[in-house]
């Protein structure tokens, strides 16, 4: 029974974010390695710790030929994970499935069309605070 209802959970995690919306993007005026350092200093400014930054588009242009694609996706791409204490407690106080968005993440990606910065849409709510912070986030690293 226990393994049914993680399995119907699981389920429902991955119908909900077949229905996410599309991520909030800003351009960023400026070179991939400025976007990068704009964002981790923006971040930090907030007093807050990058847990992790992922490269991923170092390692899918690494991975292209291995997996059959000549496709360049991005000239470069990374994710910078963190959390906020504060506003994690917030809200999953509010909601404890909130668990499901943290850490959160701000991505820079460099493409033929120029650099943008970004995250993802959280859910309308009891996310709003989480919302917030990655909007105020984004607003400095770009100079809004």
């Amino acid at each position: 029974m226990k393994s049914i209802l993680i399995a119907a959970a699981f389920g429902l995690a991955l119908g909900g974010s077949a229905l996410a919306e599309k991520p909030f993007t800003y351009p960023f005026d400026g070179s991939f390695e400025d976007a990068t350092f704009a964002v981790e200093s923006a971040i930090v400014g907030q007093g807050l710790v990058i847990d992790f930054v992922s490269h991923v588009g170092e390692m899918l242009n690494r991975t292209g030929a291995d997996v059959g694609s000549d496709t360049m996706i991005f000239k470069n791409a990374d994710i910078f994970l963190f959390c906020s204490a504060v506003i994690s407690r917030q809200v999953m106080e509010k909601d404890p499935m909130n668990i499901t968005h943290c850490p959160y993440g701000i991505f820079v990606m460099d493409t033929d069309e120029g650099v943008l910065i970004g995250h993802k849409d959280y859910p309308d709510g009891s996310m709003q605070a989480v919302e917030n912070l990655m909007q105020q986030i984004v607003a400095e690293a770009v100079g809004n």
